[in-house]
Formats: structure tokens, C-alpha cells, sequence
């Protein structure tokens, strides 16, 4: 289980590790292009927190595994997607790679 640490980290966010490679690359290309967006996730319990992902603030990943996934384009762009709506950045299942 990998984690992401944003702004001042009093609720780091943890994610399993092949998914936060997967939302790190969605992530990181926006930030280098200067675009902001939401990320929200799921807390233990019944609610859903958000942040705001902006360029001006520090940002830290962290991986459980040394090991670097092979990453799924599909996902990428399925992320990439809803990244660029009103909901903002959250996880959805991995698609099927093609072979």
C-alpha cells in the first residue's frame, strides 16, 4: 500500500501501489502542464474526502514496493478522462490492456 503526501500531509492518502502509479502519471502530466483538478478517494466509513491538485503545492508519492508496474495506457487515459470533468481525478477500475 503506497501513499500519497499533499500540501501539509495531516491526511495522507493511502493507495495501492499499482493504482498510485497509475494516478502519479495522470497526476504529474497535469502538474507539469500547469493544470489544477480535484482528487477525491474513499475513507474507511461512508464518506469521500477531496483535495485540490495545483502545481503550487508540494506533493510526495510514496510506494510500498520498490518494483515499478508496467502501466496500463487504457488506464491512463480513463483517468486522464474523468480528471478533465466537473467530478475531478478519482480511481476506476483498470480496463482490460490490450496484449
Amino acid at each position: 500500500m503506497g501513499t500519497i503526501y499533499y500540501g501539509d500531509a495531516r491526511h495522507p492518502v493511502p493507495v495501492e501501489d499499482r493504482t498510485l502509479a497509475h494516478l502519479k502519471a495522470v497526476i504529474v502530466s497535469r502538474l507539469r502542464r500547469g493544470e489544477s483538478c480535484t482528487f477525491s478517494w474513499a475513507v474507511e466509513g461512508d464518506h469521500r474526502e477531496t483535495i485540490w491538485l495545483s502545481p503550487n503545492i508540494p506533493l510526495h508519492f510514496v510506494f510500498e514496493t520498490p518494483d515499478r508496474p508496467a502501466l496500463n495506457r487504457k488506464w491512463i487515459d480513463a483517468l486522464a478522462q474523468v480528471a478533465s470533468t466537473p467530478a475531478g481525478l478519482h480511481a476506476v477500475p483498470e480496463p482490460e490492456d490490450e496484449p
